[in-house]
């Protein structure tokens, strides 16, 4: 484990950094504890300082939207161990956060993690999701090195779904990650009424698939 001074700097500089509003160090803390202390935590990463950057200061980069830091609801769809949306729920304690997981156990453990923070503001759903935004509304998605196959895939999604894409905004949310980008697509069109689909389509019939329309 890493020592405690060294997170809670860590920590300091992230509430800095975008300004977060009083008692959000604390909470982020409560965060990185139940990461490394909690056995079914769903994530690779417990040790708390490795935390901070791979998982809060990946997830609170995305305040440099202004679409996001305006957010008065947030639906992290796939939530897993609750990044991005628990650390914005901090971030926003004015927004409604909904954190949306498929797997019960990962459900679970997101309740417990959202009361260790102390955000009123956080909901979990144990359900499957297809898209869920109106138009006004936008999709902002974590991505790696460009890969340009991938993102005509998914702008040929985005075009199924009545989403337009904005050029991708490059971050850098902590010290020595080279290839971070965020991908916002506006909602533009009302979903067309063959969504959502059956359960398992997702996975049979991807959309954006070389051959589909769009």
């Amino acid at each position: 484990m890493s020592p405690p001074d060294e997170v809670d700097t860590a920590i300091g500089a992230l509430v800095r950094r975008y300004g977060l509003p009083v008692g959000a160090a604390g909470a982020l803390l409560a965060l990185t504890e139940v990461l490394a202390y909690d056995e079914h935590a769903p994530s690779a990463v417990r040790n708390p300082r490795a935390a901070v950057d791979v998982h809060l200061a990946d997830s609170l980069v995305a305040l440099e939207l202004g679409a996001v830091r305006d957010a008065r609801a947030i639906v992290d769809v796939g939530s897993g161990a609750g990044f991005p949306g628990l650390p914005l729920a901090v971030a926003l304690p004015d927004a409604r956060v909904v954190l949306v997981e498929a797997n019960a156990r990962r459900s679970a453990f997101l309740e417990r993690a959202a009361a260790a923070t102390g955000s009123s503001n956080v909901s979990v759903v144990n359900a499957r999701v297809e898209p869920l935004l109106r138009p006004g509304g936008v999709l902002v998605t974590w991505r790696g090195r460009p890969d340009p196959e991938g993102e005509r895939a998914g702008a040929r999604a985005a075009a199924e779904l009545g989403l337009e894409p904005a050029p991708p905004l490059r971050v850098r949310p902590y010290t020595g990650v080279e290839h971070r980008y965020l991908h916002l697509m506006s909602k533009v069109r009302e979903t067309p009424a063959r969504f959502p689909r059956r359960p398992g389509m997702a996975l049979k019939r991807p959309l954006g698939a070389t051959g589909r329309s769009g």
